[in-house]
């Protein structure tokens, strides 16, 4: 699923990071992710995995790494099955 994330994020036009470059529990506001792109950023994995992530998610530590990303989206469509 990770890599699924990656490449998503890495197409996104908006989203100014090369996820390539990072690992997947690298900080990625420390690598220069800002509050609008992370909006961005949860439009597209909403979009892309067809979920909503649920308003006790919307935290910057769900957004910190693709590894949270990662878990948070696996964790919502556990639920949605």
């Amino acid at each position: 699923m990770i890599d699924r994330i990656r490449t998503l994020l890495s197409g996104h036009p908006m989203i100014p990071l090369d996820f390539s470059a990072l690992s997947d529990d690298a900080n990625l506001y420390d690598a220069g992710l800002t509050s609008f792109a992370s909006v961005q950023m949860m439009l597209a994995l909403e979009e892309e995995f067809d979920v909503e992530f649920p308003e006790a998610m919307l935290t910057r530590r769900t957004f910190a790494s693709l590894a949270n990303i990662a878990e948070a989206v696996s964790q919502i469509t556990r639920k949605a099955a």
